[in-house]
């Protein structure tokens, strides 16, 4: 059932990012949870569109006529580029009277430039009258396809007006109070974020059970924007389902890319695309020290056959020796061994330092290339290791702009090559 369930979520996201691999991007296709999902009219409906592949954001239109039959001259009610998910969150609760609307959208590169056209005009009924509860819409499915949860979980949801942060809370069952805006009796861990979509757990989910979870808007002085939003819910079982594989490290194996989107978007997670059984054990923000440190906690209770290991960027980027990272390295493959866990390592994609700068505002180690280069001959000598390396660089040696738009982490076209890459060498390291 796992490997149906995958194949099925890999097919899936291959019809979505496929027309923009192939020639122009597809366009977003509307679906608003007005008409398609509670069929009223509301005061403050959720928009939803199918999203592009490597888009950063979104540029969205409201009209009071459609905009394809509206004269020259004539523009939208609304038009907003600050939308880094697809899906938006409309506020008409201040209106006096029903409307019908039309809304469209298209998406946009780094520099807020279209690479899509705008989607064909959307009917929106209004009803500002109809306000309901208001309350978050959750945009993660950790066991989606039959796959594992992140053992470093990404807490994602759709913005609501008014509020200025977010309230995450994880639960050991099922909440008690489901349209409320207190705290659970089963709460076992909470962080509040600002005015974000996503929350990085900081804390592994490796211990069995059935775990929900659910947020709630807040206000500038912290009270209760709405009421909390229907829970999600996921189950985690290390020692039972028996896992084959595992990946080991930072962000680049914990999933996301092209700016925008985080490890909970499953198309930016390269183990999505592997067809074997496989469960995701990295962390954003890893060094080779913190996981040298972090795995007797992290990895054991999983107790893969085969582990692939790619780590080092963040240290070797930060100015940390190759020697350093090698050591760190070399113990970690020693911890596999006396384990009874296959190492596999992977060797380091290159990075580009300006477009880390230009996103992240960050700087790079000058020695970054020499660093790079040691740990890479030194994965190159292991017994078991899958060269990424050359199939990232570009004709100056650093990883190409088509495959990593920060620099740092592979899009969508990356993340499915590395997939590529280690399907072709894995009966190699494995037999």
């Amino acid at each position: 059932m796992y490997r149906a369930g995958k194949i099925i979520v890999c097919c899936l996201l291959f019809l979505l990012a496929s027309a923009s691999l192939f020639g122009e991007p597809a366009l977003p296709r509307p679906q608003s949870l007005a008409s398609e999902e509670r069929r009223e009219a509301v005061a403050q409906p959720l928009l939803r569109w199918t999203p592009i592949a490597d888009a950063l954001q979104y540029e969205l239109e409201i009209w009071t006529r459609s905009p394809e039959e509206a004269p020259e001259g004539f523009g939208p009610l609304l038009k907003t580029k600050q939308v880094f998910q697809a899906a938006y969150q409309a506020d008409f609760s201040l209106w006096d009277e029903e409307q019908t609307l039309y809304w469209r959208v298209r998406a946009l590169d780094l520099d807020g430039q279209p690479i899509s056209r705008f989607s064909q005009s959307e009917v929106l009924q209004v009803n500002p009258k109809n306000k309901g509860p208001l309350r978050p819409v959750l945009n993660a499915d950790f066991n989606a396809g039959g796959m594992a949860s992140l053992l470093y979980p990404v807490y994602t949801w759709v913005m609501i007006p008014g509020a200025s942060g977010y309230e995450v809370e994880l639960l050991a069952a099922e909440p008690e109070n489901p349209l409320g805006t207190e705290a659970s009796k089963y709460r076992i861990w909470s962080q509040r974020v600002g005015a974000v979509i996503d929350c990085y757990d900081e804390l592994p989910r490796s211990k069995p059970g059935v775990y929900y979870w659910r947020v709630r808007g807040l206000d500038a002085q912290g009270g209760p924007v709405g009421v909390w939003s229907e829970a999600g819910r996921f189950t985690v079982d290390p020692a039972n389902d028996g896992w084959y594989s595992a990946s080991f490290g930072d962000s680049i194996v914990h999933g996301g890319g092209s700016v925008s989107f985080s490890p909970a978007d499953k198309e930016y997670d390269f183990q999505t695309y592997l067809h074997f059984s496989h469960v995701n054990l990295g962390r954003s923000g890893d060094t080779t020290e913190s996981m040298l440190a972090r795995f007797d906690a992290d990895v054991l209770p999983y107790n893969p056959k085969y582990l692939l290991i790619l780590g080092g960027t963040n240290s070797l980027r930060g100015g940390v020796p190759a020697e350093q990272v090698i050591q760190e390295l070399t113990e970690i493959g020693e911890k596999c061994r006396a384990n009874g866990i296959r190492p596999i390592f992977l060797t380091l994609p290159s990075i580009n330092p300006a477009a880390i700068e230009r996103v992240f505002d960050e700087p790079t180690a000058e020695n970054w290339r020499s660093a790079f280069t040691k740990v890479n001959q030194f994965i190159r000598r292991q017994p078991y290791y899958i060269d990424l390396e050359p199939h990232f660089i570009d004709s100056k040696g650093v990883m190409q702009n088509r495959l990593a738009i920060d620099g740092l982490h592979p899009g969508l076209e990356g993340k499915e090559l590395m997939a590529q890459i280690i399907e072709r060498n894995w009966v190699r390291v494995t037999r």
